[in-house]
């Protein structure tokens, strides 16, 4: 496995994976009908957009790929959050590991080559969202070492209420 900046070849690759992981991940958690009319042609301007628009080293989107196969990525970004300075705290915007490829290690080393990017590009903290019901990912979030730090964030999606949580982790 090799992990490595996204390149515009790679856009159709991560929208994919984008909505393949939403599809299982958040099955039982939003509505079947929302998550069964993701489409990646849809995703796709984003990603074009978001790899385009990459300023490495503080933001840009890290791919895990295994000969032709995506297996995941992580958009990383300065923080969004008006709390935040984002000259020190980085953001894990998006992370997402496709569902053939859950539980072989892909993911803790994607986390592993994030952290060591946003520790690289100076940041002395990091923070990611996650679904408040998604049991899942909050485990593997503090398997790798980040906590809820109590912040909340209340949204939606398809119009129906979600809710986030804030998780983070220092890099040194």
């Amino acid at each position: 496995m090799q992990i490595r900046r996204a390149t515009l070849d790679d856009v159709p690759r991560l929208a994919d994976v984008h909505v393949r992981s939403w599809q299982l991940g958040y099955r039982g958690l939003l509505p079947l009908e929302l998550l069964d009319a993701l489409d990646p042609a849809q995703r796709e301007p984003r990603w074009r957009a978001a790899v385009e628009q990459a300023q490495w080293p503080s933001a840009g989107t890290l791919v895990a790929e295994e000969g032709s196969a995506l297996l995941g990525f992580a958009a990383l970004c300065p923080s969004r959050d008006s709390d935040q300075d984002p000259a020190v705290v980085g953001e894990i915007a998006s992370f997402y590991v496709a569902p053939d490829a859950w539980r072989q290690g892909v993911g803790r080393s994607l986390m592993a080559s994030s952290v060591q990017t946003l520790a690289a590009a100076g940041y002395s903290d990091a923070a990611l969202w996650v679904l408040d019901t998604n049991l899942a990912a909050i485990a593997f979030y503090r398997a790798t070492g980040w906590h809820p730090d109590g912040a909340i964030k209340d949204d939606a999606f398809g119009g129906v209420p979600i809710r986030d949580l804030r998780c983070r982790r220092t890099l040194a």
